[in-house]
């Protein structure tokens, strides 16, 4: 005989621990017949609930095993105990302290116990699994007991135990007194989230009954209480408050709180006739095709298709009806169901408050009457203070307390909204004409703790982060919230107050004016796809609202600025340059890294343009989400129906981009809303609205078909904004792509070598673009290579043919070579890295052109020899195997911070040149290409001389035209003054054609050497040259006054021209003191400046005499003319020729004075020439 054993299941709960806690609820006392039924408290009562609540607190709470919890409901110490013990407390007996802490004791436990329990699937133990479903149906016990107790005082027991702390002032309450009250409020906090989801309206733990035992046990007066006391009695229960508000409220419909008991009849009886008549519409439609007695036999269609030996199948004799609903039937079993994704969803079914909720009459009048009495008194303080809780990111407030605070406002908003609107109505029908003053005495300030700019920015803040971490719930309540601000916006806008006219303006003005706001909406709008529909309806209201307020405002105010924000990214600071350093500051390192990664918002205002931003709407995603919300028609109300169809309307005909609702699925959608099966209900008030929607769509959809074919093909697919412009306009947009601009030039810091420069710029390149260097190298040994095989090429020829080397000029040079990019990377990277065009300068390439583009040719120009090339080849080569990458002996400076951008030159402007643009004078063409007219180059005597001798003539043959037309009958006319300016134009561009400026060469290299002989030897010269000057002055300098006498000029005769004296005085630096005397060349600058000094005699030898004083040793510093060559043969000619006038051309009237040049300021050399046209 086999004996079979079986094992024992296992226990859930520890039998130790189970004869524990029995044991402990058995000695806290019970019911006994000698005492009449009545519940007998232990001898040890006190101590057997402290036990209870240790065990608790260490098995449940650390442990977090629930066996305690399991064990203790097993136990009905709730039922049994705890509610017997605080329903047999008398309210006469406050005074007794040993009853008070064993009723303390009991609400010390009740607030564990039913504590709500949150379902984390990465946290859950076996326990876990085993207890929670337990627990659960034990928790809606406690609150079917808590609130049907017998005495039903258990909540107002609770309230009279928290009553002496409570009128204890805050500054001297003690922390034990807070936990008292803070103890209460979580007791009526979980009372208010324990429930049952498939319980009626009147089920014994639903919310009505929960709303109800608040009401008749005081606990909804204590709420009020609490509220409008915030921040000056009460400090750290506002987020306990927060909760229990947000789980009595959460799901209830706010028009139905606010209608009057005959009103929500009605309302009740108009629900019940429209699911009637949608039921009566369903069966119309279905009995269109219903089978009858006769025709319920089995049958099977077989629909050939186009390909062969293909066929699909019908079942059912529904499907020979008709062709339409036979097709209609095929698609339905042919239909794919795909797989979706479960998003797991972290929050718990306590936090959702998208359900809608009913409630009783009972409980609706109640709950009327405690919302209308917060909003009046608790609102403000109570919102104000959790704002401020946020912001400080306080200990108390939880990550699920945000979202929490923007539904309850959006919340309280509407009920206020709504309250409003109700009592207009009211006064109305009263035909009471005191509206506005029992109206707006209220005005909005019972609200203006929401409406402030810091609930503004803490309310954008939460959404862009909820947004980037796509928590959708808490958008959700976030885009709720701004909703109803833009609705309580609006009603302020039209209120005849003032006041609240000024506010609403000042709202909207700062609401519109972040442009950050309107791409946020949008983004809200088009990042649905299964969310669930309370998503859905809060994003479509929310950019209905959006777009119909700032449409309005923009109209009303037509300049109207936003500010936009673009992301400009840090620029990474310089690398370690120790690397013993490197792990010294890893720390700093990486934080250096974060400030990199973070983004710099950098804001910039421009004008709105309203069409522009509503076109954002018209994107395929924002479509789609409104034909999703539409697809629950004969689930929406008259509100939601029409958001959507105003929304198509604009899309189609205010945008006239109608072509991005032509989708076979979008009209399907439409016309089964229309034509069915299961239409939109035609008593519908928005159903005639529908009807002409779809029929203008179809209408507008027939004539695009005919104007463009491709449309019966794209009507299958979404539409990317190039095909919608197509078939919009025919033909496809033309887009201009910017001009890529190559980055700015750099250069080399400091006085350093050539061999220096190409270290830097080699050692910027060796951490990360080594391969340039590579190439750069590999470029010049291929040209020094192919440079010395011309080289030699040539001088063999030259030995060869026995050419002189007398006209090196005349030969060949060796032609340019050309730099070839390896890769198309390095094609880019020579137009943009600016580091390694700087090597490529540094080693003799040019560019080629004067615009710097993409495809810009590198030369390597013929002026370079082989050698050269050799040398800079091994110069690199030397900096690449062994880098210098600081610089400097006391302070190193890394490579990296020696270089800088190079400095454009910018050219100069004339003094006649004021700045000013439409002057009448033409710029561009070819004068942009000739050289500035500075001077001319050759500064000898024989030049000067004659250029002002050619001006004299110029100015005398001027007036003596001038003189002839003055005698003539008439003078010249138009035609001829034009034909003369047009050739005297002419003259002048031939001129400035030849000119060769040195306007723009500068010195590359500062030798300070070399600098500092040079001054030296200029200084010996002037001291020199000054004193001749000087003795020449004092021997026959003429005087200016007699020199500036024109008087008896044209009245002598014309005798033969005496000898002239020059002061030509050449500045070496180019000033900026321009004379007026305007040179061959049209110089406004000019480097040579001439001073000639004439005489006036009548027969006399007049010597140059000219007072000392007036010539400053420190302005006429004079040097020898840099074409003299031998000092002492200028000497010999200063003798000889610098001699005073003698009386026969003493009386040269022809002559004019030649203009006084001003001495340059800088440092200048000058020479005295003499000229004779006597021989």
């Amino acid at each position: 005989m086999v004996v079979m054993e079986f094992e024992e299941a296992p226990t859930p709960v520890d039998p130790e621990v189970r004869a524990y806690v029995h044991s402990l609820v058995s000695a806290l006392g019970g019911t006994g017949t000698n005492e009449d039924g009545r519940y007998v408290l232990g001898d040890d009562a006190l101590a057997c609930l402290k036990d209870l609540k240790k065990w608790l607190k260490l098995y449940d709470t650390k442990a977090d095993r629930l066996d305690v919890a399991r064990c203790l409901a097993e136990a009905n110490l709730v039922e049994g105990d705890l509610l017997q013990i605080l329903g047999a407390w008398p309210e006469e007996a406050t005074e007794d302290r040993v009853k008070s802490k064993i009723a303390l004791a009991c609400l010390e436990l009740l607030v564990p116990l039913t504590w709500p329990i949150e379902k984390d699937d990465t946290r859950m133990t076996v326990n876990h699994h085993r207890h929670i479903p337990y627990i659960l149906l034990a928790q809606t016990s406690y609150k079917r007991a808590l609130l049907e107790f017998q005495s039903k005082t258990i909540l107002r027991t609770a309230v009279r135990i928290g009553l002496p702390s409570i009128a204890i002032p805050r500054s001297e309450r003690s922390p034990r007194d807070e936990g008292i009250i803070r103890l209460i409020l979580y007791l009526f906090r979980n009372i208010s989230i324990i429930s049952t989801p498939s319980e009626s309206k009147e089920g014994p733990t639903s919310r009505s009954a929960t709303i109800e035992a608040f009401h008749h046990q005081d606990v909804l007066a204590l709420i009020l209480t609490i509220c409008s006391n915030m921040g000056e009695d009460f400090n750290t229960q506002d987020v306990v408050i927060l909760e229990l508000l947000f789980h009595l409220l959460k799901g209830v419909s706010v028009e139905k709180l606010f209608m009057d008991p005959p009103e929500l009849s009605k309302n009740g009886s108009n629900e019940l006739s429209a699911l009637l008549a949608k039921e009566k519409n369903m069966h119309r439609s279905y009995a269109k095709h219903a089978p009858s007695r006769h025709n319920r036999f089995g049958t099977m269609i077989w629909v050939k298709r186009d390909e062969p030996r293909r066929a699909s199948t019908v079942s059912g004799q529904d499907g020979l009806t008709d062709q339409q609903h036979t097709f209609s039937k095929m698609d339905q079993s042919k239909k794919w169901n795909k797989p979706k994704q479960r998003s797991r969803d972290i929050e718990t079914s306590n936090n959702r408050f998208d359900v809608p909720i009913s409630l009783t009459n009972e409980a609706t009048a109640h709950l009327r009457s405690f919302v209308e009495e917060f909003l009046d008194s608790g609102f403000n303080p109570l919102f104000n203070h959790i704002r401020r809780a946020i912001e400080r990111e306080a200990d108390r407030v939880l990550q699920i307390h945000t979202p929490q605070y923007f539904y309850l406002i959006s919340w309280f908003l509407e009920a206020e909204r709504v309250r409003r609107r109700k009592k207009q109505e009211t006064e109305r029908r009263k035909k009471h004409n005191k509206i506005a003053e029992t109206f707006e005495a209220d005005s909005f300030s019972l609200i203006a703790s929401v409406l402030t700019q810091a609930t503004f920015v803490l309310l954008n803040r939460f959404m862009q982060d909820r947004l980037d971490m796509k928590a959708w719930r808490d958008i959700n309540a976030g885009t709720r919230c701004f909703t109803q601000i833009l609705l309580i916006v609006q009603e302020m806008a039209e209120s005849p107050l003032e006041e609240d006219q000024e506010i609403a303006e000042n709202i909207q003005n700062r609401i519109f004016y972040e442009e950050t706001t309107h791409d946020r909406i949008i983004a809200i709008l088009r990042g649905y796809k299964d969310q669930g529909f309370g998503y859905l309806d809060a994003c479509s209201e929310l950019s209905h609202v959006f777009l119909r307020m700032l449409e309005r405002y923009s109209r009303e105010n037509v300049d109207l600025q936003v500010r936009s924000k673009r992301r400009a990214r840090k620029k990474k600071k310089a690398e370690a340059v120790r690397r013993g350093d490197a792990e010294k500051n890893d720390d700093d390192a990486a934080s250096e890294m974060e400030d990199v990664a973070e983004a710099e918002r950098v804001s910039k205002e421009r004008k709105f343009d309203f069409n522009r931003f509503a076109l954002k709407f018209t994107t395929q995603a924002c479509i789609d989400t409104f034909i999703k919300f539409t697809k629950f028609y004969n689930d929406l109300n008259t509100e939601q129906l029409k958001r959507a169809h105003r929304f198509f309307y604009r899309v189609a005909f205010k945008q006239e981009i109608s072509v991005m609702l032509m989708r076979i699925d979008y009209f399907a959608l439409f016309n089964r809303m229309i034509k069915g099966p299961d239409p939109l209900d035609r008593a519908s008030p928005v159903y005639a609205e529908w009807e002409e929607l779809v029929r203008q769509l179809i209408k507008r959809m027939v004539k695009k078909m005919k104007e463009r074919p491709e449309l019966a093909v794209e009507m299958l697919f979404s539409k990317i904004p190039s095909t919608v412009f197509y078939l919009e306009h025919g033909y496809e947009k033309q887009t201009m792509s910017a001009k890529p601009r190559a980055p700015a030039a750099l250069e080399v810091r400091g006085a350093m070598s050539k061999d220096e420069q190409i270290g830097v710029a080699v050692a910027v390149l060796h951490e990360e673009k080594l391969d340039a260097v590579d190439w750069v190298l590999k470029v010049l040994k291929n040209a020094a290579d192919e440079r010395q095989s011309w080289e030699t090429e040539t001088a063999a020829r030259r030995a060869e043919n026995d050419s002189s080397a007398e006209n090196p000029e005349g030969e060949s040079k060796s032609p340019s070579i050309v730099v070839h990019p390896d890769s198309e990377e390095r094609r880019v990277a020579i137009f943009r890295d600016a580091k390694l065009r700087l090597l490529m300068a540094l080693a003799g390439m040019e560019r080629l052109g004067i615009d710097d583009e993409p495809d810009t040719m590198w030369i390597i120009p013929s002026a370079n020899t082989a050698r050269q090339l050799y040398e800079v080849h091994e110069t690199i080569k030397k900096h690449r195997d062994h880098p210098v990458m600081t610089y400097g002996e006391d302070d190193p400076i890394p490579a990296e911070d020696l270089l800088r951008r190079k400095p454009t030159v910018k050219p100069r402007r004339a003094e006649y040149d004021d700045g000013s643009e439409g002057d009448g004078i033409a710029s561009g063409g070819e004068d942009d290409f000739l050289f500035p007219a500075t001077g001319p180059t050759n500064t000898g005597p024989r030049t000067a001389a004659a250029a002002l001798e050619q001006l004299k003539k110029k100015r005398r043959k001027r007036r003596t035209s001038t003189a002839a037309d003055d005698d003539g009958a008439g003078g010249l006319d138009d035609e001829t003054l034009e034909r003369r300016r047009k050739a005297r134009e002419a003259a002048d561009l031939e001129k400035r054609k030849k000119i060769k400026s040195a306007e723009f060469v500068y010195d590359s290299d500062d030798d300070a050497e070399a600098d500092k002989a040079f001054f030296e030897r200029e200084e010996s010269r002037r001291k020199g040259q000054a004193t001749k000057v000087m003795q020449v002055l004092r021997a026959g300098m003429v005087d200016r006054k007699k020199r500036r006498r024109k008087g008896d000029q044209d009245d002598e005769p014309t005798q033969k021209k005496k000898k002239k004296t020059q002061l030509t005085v050449e500045s070496e630096s180019e000033s900026e003191d321009d004379s007026d005397l305007q040179f061959p060349g049209g110089s406004s600058s000019p480097r040579l400046q001439e001073l000639e000094l004439d005489s006036q005699s009548d027969g006399k030898d007049t010597p140059l005499s000219t007072p000392l004083e007036e010539v400053s040793q420190d302005k006429m510093l004079m040097d020898v003319p840099v074409n003299v060559q031998n000092r002492e043969d200028y000497r010999a000619r200063d003798k000889t020729t610098m001699l005073p006038s003698t009386g026969a051309d003493a009386n040269d009237e022809d002559d004019e004075d030649a203009p006084v040049a001003v001495p340059s300021r800088r440092r200048q050399r000058a020479a005295l020439m003499f000229e004779s046209d006597s021989e």
